[in-house]
This record gives C-alpha cells, structure tokens and sequence, in this order.
C-alpha cells in the first residue's frame, strides 16, 4: 500500500512538521511488504523527535468493528462501531490545570487527543478491525522506541499508524515501527500475532487464591492475614498462592520498614506460614513510589522525578499523592535491587504483584520517549525479579508484553458493582468497577494463556462484610453485589482469566459460596467463541463447551443475566 509520512521534530529552538522522506536532518529506510511494515529513521543532524506518522488507505464498511485496546492496565477496552464515540476524561475535570492533572494522571491523554466525534477511535501496540467473522490485525512488535498507537476516522477512510516520541534526541539510526498484519478468524490472527512475541512459559499457567485488599483494603494486620489463610483450608486443593497486598509497609515507599504494630513478626513469619500450607506466597508494591510522608521521600528528594518546575512530580493520587522514583539514578537502583532481594530472597517471597508502574513514564526525559522509559523499567524490573513471579499491574500493555508472567488486563473492581458516582460519570477511562472490569475482561481475552496469565481482578462471594468508613471516598466500606452480580462476576473472571482470586475470609462462606468458590477456583474448558455488544448496555457471548455452542447474554450496566436464570440453583 502506498504510505504518506509526517515527521515532527524539534532542531534548533523550532518545530518542523515535515512529510519528507529524505531532507537535511534525516532519511527515511522504509520496508513496506503485504504482512509488515517496517521504517527506520536515520538522522544527518542531532534532532529531538516529537511524533512519526503514517497515513495509510483504507475503505471502510458501516458493519467494521474496531477494537481500541487501552492504554494501560485500567484502561477501558472494546470495540466500537462507526456511529459510536470514545470518550476521554469528563469535561468537569478541565476546569482547572490541578483537576485536569488528576483526572489524566492514570491515562493516555498525555500522548492521544480524544476527539470525542463518532468514529473517530485509537488503540495502544495492536488493533483489529472485524466484519463478522473476518478479523484484520495491526501489531507492534517492538515499543521499546515509543508507544505505538494505532487511530482511525472511520467515516472518513482514514487509518493511522503513530509512535509518540516526544522528547527522543535521535543521534543514530531508530527503528519506528515494526508492524505486521494478519487476517482471519479471531483465535487465528491472535495466534500469529502473539507467537511473535519471546513470551515467559508461565503465560499457560494458573494462580487461584486469595488477595487482602478488596476485604480490609489498608487494614490489615498478622491477625486477618493468619485468619483468612486458615479459612481456606477447605479448599487447599485448588489453592496455589495467597498474597499480601498494600497495608503491610510503614509507608509506600519504605518497602523495608513493616509496620511493626500490624506485623509485630514481621513479612518473613507470614510468608513461613503461607508456604506451611503448601501455597506460594505473594506481596504487594507499589516500586516507583513513595508516599509525600514517608522516610524515602524526605530524605532522598534527589531520587524524585521533577516536574516542569523542578518540584517532585505527583505520580499518583493514590494514599493522598505519591511521588516517582527515577530509574536512571544509580542511587534509586540500588534500593530497589536491595528491596527485592529482601522480600524474595530474605523474607521468601514466591510472587510479586507490582502496582502503579504507568507513573514511570508519565514524562519523557534523559532524550528517551515515554515508551522507551517505560520498556527499560519493565526490563529493570525483570532482572530484580529473576526467576520467580511478576504479576504487573497499572502497566501499559506493550511495554509489559513478553516481560511479566500474569498481568491485570482491567480496572479494579469495586464494593459498589458500578463504581461510585465519580466512577459512573466517567472521571477516566480508569475508574474502577466490576462493571468496567467484566468488559476488559470480555475484550481482553485474547491475552489469557498466550501473553500471559489474565488477571481480571477479585470476584466476590461473601456475605458478612468488613465495615469501615472510607473518609476519603465518602462512603461505608462494605460489599454491595446482588447475587446475581456476584455469579456473573465469578463466571467472566473463570472464563477469561488464569488468576483466579477472592479477597473473602472464606472460613466464613455459607453453602453456597462454598460450591461457587470451587467452582470458580477450578479453571473451565468452556470457551468463548464471539462476544459483542447488543446495544450499550446488553453484551452477548457465544461459548463452546465438549462440542456444544451456547449463548449467554447480560445486562452489563445492571449485572442482570437475561439468557437464562440457571445461576438461582446456587443460591437456593
């Protein structure tokens, strides 16, 4: 196909918007063949870089579905029809730079515009078109030069490849894009596309258990942590891993320093008791931050991203603001080898669950793209991982692709099955309920078992509930699921992920939790076959199991399942 080419950099003090493929400051090599498509740009003078684009030609039918992969782990994802929009951060957040900063700290709005007009979508590393049964796919096979965005204006024939490389200083030969392209049924092209990819071998592996925070979220302590282990000994043969989340440290941050008070044994004992049971264990951080308050923060200020003005950039707004580490201080490097050495090789950690990790690249800097920086962290990571378990989680989705061995692949759920109002009137593309997360779940499936270990988050199933007022989020902590909503949360969470969690103290489960929890531990054969929105709020999948196809339809927003009520016999 014939390409048009936009080249954005910056020399000199000026901007240049070039088409060229050849000029005073760079040359284009370009490999353009039926199934990849290859550009590198060769500079002849010292430029900092902005964006690269292509144009390519492309018809489009009424009856295309394009699917818009989020930008992160949180980030809404889906396929959209021509008449449809996608939507950004909620307009109220624009009402001043300190909203506005909030609202998009999560996301993608750093690098993408939303337009906000119908048919006009974008999708981070991979996208596909699909007409019925007929799936079209564009993927990146490298991001580690920028992130590669693919953007479409489907009622006027228009198809973008983009790699955002703001702040990239070109001083040699960088290869943009590295794309190829596949047609044919959905399982085939995902296939091809993902077995491209040098992925860890426990991409096909399972992890059912228990994580702390959707029950006791910060509260935890050696006792509920004891407690909760214990109730589960009723199903220790499905169970393979129980993990510690946030609530255990001082401060985050001060990854060394357990809360003596909460932990008076301190995290070696509770990974003792864990791995007593036969389980492996697994802990909670949050690497790249640390609380305003906390110990790292006061005395190393040095270690700190620094925004425009020099002042620590706020990473997240998470535990009241947080700031970043930089990884390319050698001093911020050595912690954190210190720090994961200590939790997997002193304490006896088996399975890291590592938070937050989007807050890294939120700023291009050093001359490297925010892609770039986000590929060198995840790989830095790795090597402090080493060999036992990375489950990542707030990471964009390429950087994160063939590095980590299970992956959340949706928002957080929520105790409110549609969020809390911030959550319903779109704040983000990252706010947490069970509603967003069932449909990541649903539209990311073709992750799980080939890229990694899907992990679509908590499902529920208890019915007595840790109270506590939440200040913060103006609200009493406790589980407000249907028990409808908690079997449709369960079967998408069985379904399309191999990390099969609950957060209940499931000594306490009634009969019926007690059928549902094995049921939902115990990772079925049942696979989806299509999945599709009906209208804006219904969803429809078609699953096979030994040979047979059946439909399974729900009302999304409400958690109501309208194809049959065979889910009331757990219940009974």
């Amino acid at each position: 196909m014939d390409k048009k080419y936009t080249v954005s950099f910056k020399f000199g003090g000026k901007q240049f918007t070039t088409n060229d493929k050849e000029n005073e400051y760079y040359r284009l090599e370009i490999e353009n063949k039926d199934n990849s498509y290859k550009v590198k740009i060769v500079p002849k003078k010292t430029i900092e870089l902005v964006e690269f684009y292509s144009e390519i030609p492309y018809e489009f039918k009424k009856s295309d579905l394009f699917f818009g992969n989020g930008y992160q782990s949180w980030t809404k994802t889906r396929e959209y029809k021509t008449d449809e929009i996608m939507r950004g951060c909620i307009k109220l957040a624009n009402i001043s730079e300190y909203t506005k900063g909030i609202a998009r700290k999560t996301g993608d709005e750093w690098i993408v515009n939303y337009s906000e007009k119908p048919g006009e979508f974008h999708s981070h590393c991979y996208t596909y078109i699909r007409n019925g049964e007929n799936v079209k796919l564009w993927g990146s096979l490298t991001e580690k030069t920028g992130f590669t965005i693919f953007k479409v204006k489907m009622n006027e024939n228009r198809f973008y490849f983009t790699k955002d490389l703001l702040g990239k200083v070109l001083t040699a030969p960088l290869e943009v894009f590295d794309i190829v392209y596949f047609e044919g049924g959905y399982e085939e092209v995902f296939d091809s596309y993902f077995g491209l990819w040098d992925m860890p071998e426990t991409r096909h592996g399972t992890m059912s258990g228990y994580t702390s925070w959707y029950n006791y979220f910060q509260d935890i302590d050696e006792k509920i942590i004891l407690r909760d282990l214990d109730g589960l000994d009723a199903y220790k043969d499905q169970v393979n891993i129980f993990q510690i989340d946030d609530g255990y440290e001082t401060y985050i941050g001060d990854w060394l320093d357990p809360n003596p008070a909460k932990f008076p044994n301190g995290m070696k004992y509770i990974a003792d008791k864990i791995h007593d049971k036969g389980y492996k264990a697994g802990i909670w951080l949050a690497p790249f931050n640390c609380q305003k308050i906390s110990r790292m923060a006061k005395e190393h200020p040095d270690w700190l991203i620094k925004d425009t003005n020099g002042k620590p950039m706020v990473g997240c707004i998470a535990w009241g603001g947080a700031y970043t580490f930089d990884i390319y201080n050698e001093e911020v490097r050595a912690y954190l080898k210190e720090v994961f050495d200590t939790v997997l090789n002193d304490w006896g950690y088996d399975m890291v669950k590592l938070d937050f990790l989007y807050s890294q690249c939120i700023k291009p800097r050093h001359g490297k793209s925010r892609g770039e920086i986000m590929c060198d962290a995840m790989a830095f990571l790795r090597e402090l991982v080493g060999d036992k378990l990375f489950l990542g989680c707030g990471v964009p989705i390429g950087p994160a692709m063939g590095v980590v061995d299970a992956c959340r692949i949706s928002c957080d759920v929520d105790l409110y099955y549609d969020g809390l109002f911030f959550n319903r009137i779109q704040v983000a593309n990252e706010m947490l309920s069970a509603r967003s997360a069932i449909n990541n779940s649903i539209f990311r499936r073709h992750m799980n078992g080939r890229v990694w270990m899907n992990d679509p988050d908590v499902f529920f199933l208890r019915k007595n509930n840790q109270k506590f007022t939440d200040v913060l989020m103006m609200r009493i902590n406790k589980l407000q699921f249907t028990n409808e909503q908690k079997y449709l949360l369960g079967k998408i969470n069985n379904l399309c992920g191999n990390v099969l969690f609950v957060s209940d103290n499931a000594g306490e489960y009634d009969k019926a939790a007690q059928t549902l929890v094995r049921k939902f531990f115990e990772k079925t054969d049942e696979k989806i076959i299509s999945a599709e929105y009906v209208n804006s709020e219904v969803i429809r999948l078609v699953t096979e199991k030994d040979g047979k196809q059946e439909t399974f339809t729900f009302n999304l927003a409400k958690g109501k399942i309208l194809s049959d009520d065979s889910w009331k016999k757990y219940f009974e």
